[in-house]
C-alpha cells in the first residue's frame, strides 16, 4: 500500500475514533429533551424544569457498583444535599425486559422507599431510548443540567471506581463538586470524566 494512502487511513480512523460517541450530548450545550411518564404516573417532561438544576441518574438495583452507593447511604446523602440546594433529581432504569435491574413501576417505587431515596421522580426507559439518547454506558452514570437546560457534568459519581463500599471515604464525588459550583456561579472544574459501573441492561 502506498505510504501516502496508509497515512490518509491512518489520520481519518484517529478522526473518527476522536469524534464523541454521541453529539446530542456535549457539555455547554442544550440537554436532549426528555418526555415520558413516571414511576408514579406522573408526565415528565425535562424541559419544563428549566431554571432549575436536575441531575440525572441511571441506575440498576442489581448493579454491585450502585448497591455500593446506596447499600452505603452515600447517594441518599448526595441526593439529600442536592434536594437541600433545591436541586430536582431523575433517576432513570434503562434496563430490558429480561434484563438485570428491569423492574415495574410498583417494583421500582418500592424500591426507592426501601433505599431512602430522595428523588423527584423515577422513569423507567424499557426501550433504552432515553438511555441511548444520552449514551448512558454504566450505572451509575451521572449528567447534570444547569438552569439554563444546558449538559453541565457528564460521567462518573466520584473518582473511585471501584465496588468496594470502603472507597467512598476520601472519594472525590464529581457530582457534589459540581452542584457547588453551579451554586457559587463558578465555572465547574471537572465537568467530564469516564463513568463506571455496570453496563446499561439494553
Amino acid at each position: 500500500m502506498p505510504k501516502i494512502i496508509a497515512y490518509t487511513m491512518a489520520a481519518a480512523i484517529l478522526l473518527f475514533s476522536a469524534l464523541p460517541v454521541n453529539a446530542a450530548v456535549e457539555i455547554g450545550k442544550p440537554a436532549p429533551e426528555i418526555e415520558a411518564t413516571d414511576t408514579g404516573g406522573n408526565p415528565f417532561k425535562l424541559s419544563d424544569h428549566k431554571g432549575k438544576i436536575v441531575v440525572l441518574e441511571w441506575t440498576n438495583h442489581q448493579c454491585p457498583f450502585v448497591i455500593k452507593h446506596y447499600g452505603s447511604g452515600n447517594m441518599q446523602a448526595v441526593q439529600k444535599t442536592a434536594k437541600d440546594q433545591g436541586v430536582e433529581w431523575v433517576s432513570i432504569v434503562s434496563s430490558a425486559p429480561s434484563h438485570q435491574g428491569h423492574v415495574s413501576a410498583d417494583e421500582a417505587n418500592t424500591i426507592v422507599s426501601e433505599q431512602g431515596a430522595t428523588i423527584s421522580a423515577k422513569i423507567l426507559d424499557e426501550s433504552g431510548a432515553i438511555g441511548k439518547l444520552y449514551d448512558a454506558k454504566t450505572t451509575p452514570h451521572m449528567f447534570i443540567i444547569n438552569a439554563e437546560g444546558n449538559v453541565a457534568y457528564a460521567g462518573a459519581i466520584d473518582n473511585k471506581s471501584s465496588p468496594n463500599p470502603k472507597t467512598i471515604e476520601g472519594a472525590t464525588n464529581y457530582v457534589l463538586a459540581a452542584l457547588e459550583s453551579l451554586k457559587a456561579g463558578s465555572a465547574i472544574e471537572v465537568s467530564q470524566t469516564q463513568p463506571y459501573g455496570c453496563s446499561v441492561k439494553y
